[in-house]
């Protein structure tokens, strides 16, 4: 028994490779487009950073680099036979420092708890509603967390106002970034490593403990450091809670104590006809962002030497 075999002809391919070509070249074209508005975007994001860096570095770092500006306070500014032109910043340093230190050593842990419980523990209605607050609290102005514990500290209690108030005001600023970062942090540990912590017969809370917590902790650091330049710059709280003060105040917890940003607030009226007033924004200002700078670079070797390897 025979077949017939027909002789099948080529498709023709000369309009599908040409049809090929010309979506090919505007996809390309396309790409180049979108390559050349992502980076443009980019570069002029850059433009106010850069301008502000040149800005504060150009007349900050001159007073920085004044040994008296990290030795000395302005004890005896404005009383007869002092020198005025003293610009030093030790008491606000210190008081920043004290502030944010005092801030991060309540926020974190509250923090990294909820964030644990959220991931690891929270369902149903609870959870819901913890999740809520923190998303409330991340909308909160920093004036309106002043005005709360100022209502609870004074009005309610009859306090003093000193640094520790501050620093209660700053927690509510501080717990929901450290609490979203974290709760990302722990959301990217795979699941297979609890599975087979749990399979070897580990109970829950030592699992997050032993292999949860160190899996993530890099993340968990750079999201306190996160919070901690947050609190550290913040103003409106520090005019509300702790009046500024000339001398260096290293009790927490009595009398007005100054800050980077209080030292700023209080020479900035004067900044125009005054040029050691204006020495003392930009050096505050310049301070403050290394401050920031060498926070985050420490946190960063933290991170990098005690991440868990391979």
């Amino acid at each position: 028994m025979s077949i017939d075999t027909k002789e099948i002809a080529p498709a023709p391919t000369g309009d599908l490779g040409g049809l090929a070509q010309g979506r090919s070249g505007l996809r390309t074209l396309k790409n180049s487009i979108a390559g050349v508005v992502i980076w443009g975007a980019f570069l002029i994001a850059l433009i106010p950073l850069g301008w502000i860096l040149w800005t504060v570095l150009s007349r900050g770092l001159s007073p920085m680099l004044d040994a008296t500006w990290w030795q000395k306070d302005q004890s005896g500014v404005g009383a007869p036979g002092f020198d005025h032109n003293v610009r030093g910043a030790r008491h606000a340093i210190v008081g920043t420092l004290m502030i944010a230190l005092g801030t991060s050593v309540i926020a974190i842990p509250i923090a990294v708890m909820t964030a644990i419980y959220l991931v690891e523990y929270g369902r149903g209605g609870a959870a819901r509603a913890i999740s809520f607050m923190v998303d409330i609290l991340s909308g909160v102005p920093s004036i309106v967390a002043g005005l709360f514990i100022y209502a609870i500290w004074v009005t309610f209690f009859g306090w003093q106002l000193n640094g520790f108030g501050s620093s209660l005001a700053l927690v509510l600023l501080m717990v929901p970034v450290v609490c979203r970062s974290t709760e990302e942090m722990l959301k990217l540990v795979p699941n297979e490593l609890r599975e087979a912590s749990y399979a070897l017969g580990v109970p829950k809370w030592k699992t997050i403990v032993k292999v949860v917590l160190p899996t993530s902790f890099s993340g968990i650091v750079t999201g306190s450091l996160l919070g901690f330049a947050r609190v550290a710059g913040e103003t409106a709280p520090l005019l509300i809670l702790a009046q500024y003060s000339q001398f260096l105040n290293q009790n927490l917890f009595s009398g007005n104590i100054a800050a980077l940003p209080t030292l700023i607030n209080t020479n900035l009226p004067n900044m125009a006809g005054d040029p050691v007033s204006a020495d003392r924004v930009w050096g505050a200002a310049c301070t403050l962002i290394l401050l920031v700078l060498v926070i985050n670079l420490i946190g960063r070797l933290i991170g990098h030497f005690t991440k868990v390897k391979g």
